[in-house]
């Protein structure tokens, strides 16, 4: 059995800084209703679309899957040097395919998200797990601000880059792309850091059977699980599609690290003006070139780059966490 916490061993304390989003609201769902994870804060950046409409939509995707008061804080509101470049065209006029959720009850914190995310990393009993679904804006302005907070992050798994293809252009990935220079920052964090990129992040997808079970369950977080995965879709056709869960994957190999493959490679962000501005740069040489042997390489910071996964696995993770079922059988593989 995989990914399920026992009595020996406690949830595992998250933090998600987010730009919701459709996949980051799968995410969102995940986190709150997987036993092994202890959601304790989520931090709201501009990406997907403005932030303003992110904490609305992370606010609604909390009170939707039923989860107690977690705060929720309000970020950046733009990249640090570039401008605010939504994907509207993914992910609908208000961010969430423009399914016509209800206004939120809650409210966010008065504080705002870097604020946030220090005192709940460092108020934490164990070290915490961040994890950025979004561009690293907030996160490059909390390592910046207070370093003090890495002595208590276990680790940071990312959302972001890609080793072979981009989305935003030739070679960027969305995230990175959006604020390269926050995404140079956290490679600099000095914890651990798992890339999980576009090469993973497009593999995991829920089939349509599924989706439609989703759609028609009675419970309000399995229902809006559905109503995602349908806007994530169609991969097969209009009439029957399947949904990728995006984001939520990130979340997933958090709470079942062994679906994930990874290797340790140099990464840097590519921040020169350009087509491949935004590029996550991964060595994967299995030897030094030409420019190392004459003395012109930079040393980079090594990063656990995800280049393999499990795609059912993470799936049937995903089902039986999201809709509440005994998750032992659906979880081994």
């Amino acid at each position: 059995m995989t990914g399920q916490p026992t009595p020996a061993t406690p949830a595992t304390p998250v933090i998600i800084d987010c730009d919701t989003g459709v996949d980051d609201a799968l995410a969102l769902l995940f986190a709150v209703r997987h036993p092994g994870l202890e959601l304790r804060a989520v931090g709201c950046v501009a990406g997907n679309t403005d932030v303003d409409q992110v904490v609305r939509n992370t606010l609604t995707v909390l009170e939707q899957a039923g989860a107690p008061e977690i705060p929720v804080a309000r970020g950046a509101e733009r990249p640090l040097i570039e401008p605010l470049r939504t994907a509207h065209h993914v992910h609908g006029r208000d961010g969430m395919g423009d399914l016509g959720l209800p206004a939120p009850r809650r409210r966010p914190v008065g504080v705002d998200a870097v604020t946030l995310l220090r005192r709940e990393i460092l108020a934490s009993p164990r070290p915490v797990t961040l994890i950025p679904t979004a561009p690293l804006t907030n996160i490059a302005l909390l390592l910046r601000t207070h370093p003090e907070v890495t002595r208590n992050i276990e680790r940071i798994v990312f959302m972001g880059g890609a080793v072979a293809t981009g989305n935003a252009t030739a070679v960027a990935e969305f995230n990175v792309w959006h604020d390269p220079e926050a995404a140079a920052v956290l490679l600099t964090a000095g914890v651990p850091i798992t890339m999980y990129g576009l090469d993973v992040f497009r593999r995991v997808i829920v089939p349509a059977d599924d989706v439609r079970r989703l759609r028609e369950s009675a419970e309000p977080g399995a229902n809006l699980a559905g109503r995602l995965l349908a806007h994530r879709g169609p991969v097969t056709s209009e009439k029957d599609a399947s949904g990728g869960l995006g984001d939520a994957g990130a979340v997933c190999s958090v709470a079942d690290p062994a679906g994930l493959t990874t290797h340790r490679l140099p990464v840097e962000v590519n921040l020169a003006p350009g087509p491949a501005r935004g590029q996550t740069v991964v060595d994967r040489r299995p030897r030094p070139g030409e420019a190392e042997l004459h003395g012109e390489a930079r040393e980079q910071p090594l990063v656990d780059v995800a280049l393999d996964i499990d795609p059912d696995r993470y799936v049937k993770l995903y089902l039986a966490t999201v809709e509440g079922a005994t998750a032992s059988g659906a979880q081994d593989t």
